[in-house]
């Protein structure tokens, strides 16, 4: 790949709308994350929040240990789009698709999205760290009203 061409995996696959609110919540998430301490502290203050003290402490702490391990174990840095993009990159889908397939605790599907992010021993680690945040996230939408039916039918 030259330095001209753009890595495929931030490649636009869609937009952030057309995911539901554990999946969106999980792409918000990892970009804010990644933005630095001024959106690190947002995502603390939205964890505490909606969540309460000492849930979202948990929520945080699984969310910082699935970041830490993404980066110093992954197999290559994940990228991101901004913010306020409102495309979806195709890492960020599957990091997406990760926690989502965690949330409803389809822990197979997550294990097998997971060796494609981080090195396949990290893998089993990734997973149940995912799970806990995407619980935390499917929490966080359902006190906000918002639907969290895997069950969906496309086209």
């Amino acid at each position: 790949m030259n330095a001209m061409t753009p890595h495929r995996g931030g490649a636009p696959v869609g937009f952030v709308t057309e995911l539901g609110p554990v999946e969106a919540g999980a792409v918000l998430y990892l970009r804010l994350w990644s933005e630095g301490p001024v959106s690190r502290k947002q995502v603390r203050n939205d964890f505490a929040t909606a969540l309460g003290a000492d849930n979202g402490r948990k929520a945080l702490r699984s969310f910082e240990t699935l970041c830490d391990l993404c980066a110093r174990h992954g197999r290559r840095p994940l990228m991101r789009h901004h913010v306020t993009c409102r495309c979806l990159g195709a890492d960020e889908s599957c990091f997406a698709n990760f926690i989502g397939y965690a949330s409803e605790g389809e822990r197979e599907d997550a294990l097998l999205i997971a060796t494609t992010i981080v090195r396949p021993d990290m893998a089993p680690s990734l997973v149940g760290l995912a799970q806990e945040f995407g619980f935390a996230l499917r929490r966080m939408a359902l006190r906000a009203g918002q639907p969290v039916n895997p069950n969906t039918t496309l086209h």
